[in-house]
Parts: structure tokens; sequence; C-alpha cells
């Protein structure tokens, strides 16, 4: 009879422990599926930060070489893939120089196109008077205006 009762006994509380074990899984699961995530994107934005790689010849002291180099965050393997062991530098590319912005053009004045003074007595003019200037002829009203552009 007490056999009977600690085998139920015994049976109950490893129903209890697959519960409980079960119960544990549905917390976690959402946790390490959290995690697995963030892991994820950091590997992504990792990624996303451009590597150079630099070929070092022999993978004699590949990795002194390596960092020497490039700098101490650079990482090195050597490459058998190619039959003959090379070493390979991996390291953070440097950001390409921004593009120059063009120059601020700014307008000015040389006085009045004539009969006399036109076209290329203009220019001349305005690159007399303003550095890198150029000038054209222009016409307000009944006015001929030397115009003048050049870098601010």
């Amino acid at each position: 009879m007490y056999l009977i009762i600690f085998r139920k006994y015994l049976k109950e509380r490893q129903v209890q422990k697959k519960i409980r074990i079960r119960e544990t899984m549905e917390r976690i699961t959402p946790v390490v599926l959290l995690v697995s995530l963030l892991i994820m994107f950091a590997s992504v934005v990792n990624q996303t930060r451009a590597k150079c790689a630099d070929g070092l010849g022999t993978c004699e002291n590949c990795d002194e070489r390596c960092k020497a180099k490039h700098g101490p965050s650079s990482e090195s393997i050597c490459d058998l893939s190619l039959g003959m062991p090379l070493c390979m530098c991996y390291y953070q590319c440097a950001d390409p120089p921004p593009t120059p912005t063009p120059p601020k053009i700014c307008n000015g004045g040389a006085g009045l196109c004539s009969a006399r003074c036109f076209g290329s007595c203009c220019d001349t003019n305005c690159a007399q008077k303003f550095n890198g200037g150029h000038g054209f002829c222009s016409t307000l009203g009944t006015f001929n205006l030397c115009q003048c552009q050049y870098p601010c």
C-alpha cells in the first residue's frame, strides 16, 4: 500500500517538475529571442562600418605587422585558401574626405557697356576689378551694364 502511494507521489512530482520546466522555458524563450535579436542587430551595425583589407605577404609575424601598419584595432588572419599562406589584415577604413563645396559666387558691376567697350572689354574690366572675376553685358531698361561674377 505504501509503495503504491509512494509511486503516485513520485509520479506527481515528476509531472510537476515537467510543468515547472515547461513554464520556465516559456518565460525564458522570449528573453532568449530578445537577446538573439540584440546580438544580430549589433553584428549588422558592426558590419555597416567599412572594413578594409590589406595583403601583407607571408604569414610570418602576421599579427604584429598588421597592428604595426593599421593600428591596435586591426585584425589579422593567415589565409590558406590560395594554397600559399597569405597574411590578410582587416582594419577600419578611414572616412572619405568630404566633397568640397563650390565657392559662393558674388555679383558686382564694372560700369557701362558701350560700342567702344563690349563683351571681352567688360570681361577684362571685371577680371581687373575682382579676383577671378568674369564679366558680361546685360541690358537693364535703357542701360547696358557690365555685370561681373566672381568667387566670394
